[in-house]
């Protein structure tokens, strides 16, 4: 009851935390020596742009200033400037367009006129929010399934020749049935995630291994020739269809609208202990309302401690070490990239409002 009450109490505060900084004067979180126009280059960041005015780069949209005139503000370009500016006493950040980012290109419209027409899209594009090395096969390949449907998908049977092993230009035939003509990703069991806390399942990793094309189907044997493949397909190997989905890298980072409480439950690098850069699985997702581009801190999990006057085991406080941006979100759960750290952290480290 004591331990309940006691995070209650925590959930709280955060709360109160997060609706109070939206209240109160943003000018004491400007970083100090802060330009008053930054110009944007090739190889910025919105993180880092976010960094050069701010100390806390997630409170960047509570001091963005939307330019009515502008067509798609939130989205910027090389050479474009951002002007620190005061409304009502408020610092707020301001967009100034440069010509990279100027609808100079010209291509045929798509809009029915009786008058000749022009659609014109930027000469660059824009800037992401985080950098996409780390990232990107993790944007439009790996995703999260729920348990039974790698079970019930297709799978490689062999390939052509009763080769084994099988890559790029290969044909491999299928036990199961496809679309003809239609793109499938290869893709192999990974690990199934389980919340430490509840032990519910949350869904099982479906590791991109490659891209074929399904070129026909005898009975219950498609053939597929593969296009592409990040590392060699083997017999068992399931196929699901390509996902259809828009890869934006122009999210705002931003501090999540509720309460979160949860943890890093798997690292991408293969090893229990997280560093700068990493690709982490969080245990909450869509259903915590989470979303693109939120920032979490990232809190060292205390150490168990052994109380000799008590006789038990007691666990110490945890203690804030860093920060992550989460880049994609599932039903239960999302991917993350580690931004910060300010000392070793690890698998079952917690998760909370920034």
């Amino acid at each position: 009851m004591k331990k309940t009450f006691l995070a209650l109490i925590s959930v709280f505060v955060s709360l109160l935390f997060t609706l109070q900084v939206r209240a109160e004067d943003l000018s004491q979180y400007l970083r100090p020596g802060h330009p008053d126009i930054y110009t944007v280059v090739k190889g910025d960041t919105l993180w880092d742009i976010s960094g050069t005015f701010l100390s806390r780069p997630w409170l960047w949209p509570e001091i963005w200033q939307i330019n009515p005139h502008i067509e798609n503000p939130h989205l910027i370009y090389p050479g474009d400037q951002i002007a620190l500016v005061y409304v009502d006493g408020q610092p707020r950040l301001e967009l100034r367009r440069g010509e990279a980012g100027r609808t100079t290109r010209l291509t045929p419209s798509d809009t029915v006129s009786l008058k000749p027409q022009i659609r014109a899209t930027p000469l660059e594009a824009s800037i992401p929010a985080i950098s996409l090395d780390a990232i990107q096969g993790f944007l439009v390949q790996n995703r999260v399934v729920a348990p039974g449907v790698l079970d019930a998908a297709p799978y490689v049977l062999q390939g052509e020749g009763e080769r084994l092993v099988l890559g790029a230009g290969d044909r491999l035939y299928v036990r199961g049935e496809l679309v003809d003509s239609q793109s499938y990703n290869v893709v192999r069991k990974g690990p199934l995630y389980v919340d430490p806390d509840t032990n519910e399942v949350l869904g099982r990793e479906a590791t991109y291994i490659g891209l074929g094309q399904a070129i026909a189907q005898d009975g219950d044997i498609a053939t597929i020739a593969a296009m592409n493949t990040r590392e060699e397909i083997q017999i068992g190997d399931r196929v699901l269809p390509t996902e259809e989905r828009k890869v934006d890298s122009s999210f705002f980072p931003s501090a999540p609208d509720d309460v979160v409480r949860g943890q890093i439950i798997s690292v991408f690098s293969g090893v229990t202990q997280v560093g700068q850069y990493d690709v982490v699985v969080l245990n909450r997702g869509d259903r915590e309302n989470l979303v693109v581009g939120n920032v979490l801190a990232i809190y060292k999990r205390g150490a168990l401690a052994r109380d000799r006057i008590a006789n038990e085991t007691v666990r110490l406080p945890s203690e804030r070490a860093g920060l992550l941006m989460v880049f994609r979100t599932f039903d239960k759960m999302s991917y993350g990239l580690v931004l910060e750290t300010q000392r070793p952290l690890a698998v079952f480290d917690e998760i909370r409002n920034p």
